[in-house]
């Protein structure tokens, strides 16, 4: 697990396949890029050695705790034999098998793709609420309990309201994930109008505040454009 595909594609030269058994398995956590991870994977298979991504969701508790959430891209016989070292840090319904190769790395930048869209969404919707006048503590509530309510709203906005930009990653990281998944849809040809819209937003906000940690420094980019704080 290392923080994205210049770093995988660096810390697995030829010599490294090269020293593993045939038969061998490489598990890559990393959010890595489908079209980088194909060359890995070719180069692994040359050498005899199978590959099995693993991309994860959770938090350091839920590392902790052993409850990640894995998004599997392999043949289903590679993750039966991976499986019991995978329950290791996951439990085995969170241990979701998505498909073959680069179906794991995908799962996981759509989720990343929806969650930061969510979150730029919601912030919008907040800062247009406040500005009409409706009290955000109120508007909170009623939108987790609506039909547009999401786990963004209900899990993570107290820590938006606290002041907390959830600086655990970097943002010049999530523009990258964020342009990898939307040539992804360019290149499949599906429509990525508004998922060129969150990653222009996140390209602004990585121009306005730099390679700093920050999962929702967009949304402190559109408090700034709005001159007001989402703060209760």
């Amino acid at each position: 697990m290392v923080p994205g595909p210049d770093e995988a594609a660096a810390a697995l030269p030829d010599a490294v396949f090269a020293a593993l058994a045939p038969g061998a398995v490489w598990i890559d956590m990393t959010s890595n890029a489908p079209a980088a991870a194909r060359e890995l994977r070719e180069r692994a298979g040359a050498h005899g050695v199978d590959v099995l991504e693993a991309p994860m969701g959770g938090s350091p508790d839920d590392a902790a705790h052993g409850r990640l959430r894995l998004f599997v891209g392999s043949s289903a016989e590679v993750l039966d034999r991976c499986r019991p070292l995978l329950e290791a840090v996951a439990t085995s319904d969170r241990i979701r098998h998505m498909g073959g190769p680069g179906t794991g790395y995908t799962t996981k930048l759509l989720i990343n793709l929806l969650w930061f869209g969510q979150a730029t969404a919601t912030a919008e919707a907040l800062l247009l609420g406040r500005r009409a006048g409706i009290d955000l503590a109120a508007l909170r509530d009623t939108l987790a309990d609506s039909a547009a309510g999401s786990d963004f709203i209900r899990r993570d906005l107290p820590t938006l309201f606290a002041g907390d930009y959830l600086r655990s990653y970097g943002l010049d990281r999530i523009h990258d994930q964020l342009k990898v998944i939307t040539g992804e849809a360019r290149d499949l040809g599906t429509p990525h109008e508004m998922a060129d819209t969150v990653l222009r937003i996140h390209r602004l906000a990585l121009e306005r505040f730099g390679p700093v940690d920050g999962e929702l420094l967009a949304v402190a980019l559109l408090e700034e454009a709005a001159g007001t704080l989402l703060r209760p």
